[in-house]
């Protein structure tokens, strides 16, 4: 069926990217959302990104539909990670800076780090809603190493940032992350 969809695609059928689009869009939208939290913004980025997709489409070497999914998820990702480069552009110009509560949480030594006993009880939602409440830095870290499956070397290269800042960046996250989940274990008791 996609084999079909992308043939279609390549012919430039509308039908065939609407279909395509509905076959991807809760995916692609988690993936999304992973990195931006803002609901209007992930719209932007996903807009962005099927329009890449759907203009790269007829000069893609098209191997299976898992290949597909892997290189639309990647396009997504580029996107949001373009998106916040912007944005962090944008918050540079206008002179703003991290929360100070962030950078208070983020320079806390004592905070305790992941075990599987504090993170077994967490619900997929809890996982989101605890990595999207990171800093851009902190979630775009979290995201590419974790998630993606990314090295440190990979998220420097991709961020263009050393590898000790990707590193000190997961750390940090990690820190601020075990510190909300033993909040949220604390508040739900």
């Amino acid at each position: 069926m996609v084999d079909n969809l992308v043939e279609r695609i390549r012919q430039k059928d509308q039908r065939a990217m609407s279909q395509l689009y509905q076959m991807f869009i809760r995916e692609l939208s988690s993936v999304c959302y992973r990195y931006v939290p803002s609901e209007s913004d992930v719209k932007d980025v996903l807009q962005n990104s099927f329009v890449k997709i759907f203009k790269s489409i007829p000069t893609l070497d098209y191997r299976g539909e898992a290949a597909l999914r892997l290189w639309m998820k990647k396009i997504v990702v580029n996107e949001a990670l373009c998106f916040l480069k912007e944005r962090r552009k944008l918050k540079a110009t206008l002179g703003l800076r991290i929360a100070a509560q962030d950078v208070e949480m983020a320079s806390e030594p004592t905070a305790p780090d992941f075990d599987s006993a504090e993170t077994e009880s967490l619900t997929p939602e809890d996982v989101h809603r605890l990595v999207s409440s990171l800093p851009d830095g902190y979630r775009t870290v979290v995201n590419l190493y974790i998630f993606e499956g990314y090295s440190h070397r990979q998220i420097a290269e991709l961020l263009n940032v050393s590898e000790s800042t990707s590193a000190s960046q997961l750390y940090y996250a990690k820190q601020v992350l075990a510190r909300r989940i033993k909040e949220l274990k604390k508040d739900r008791r």
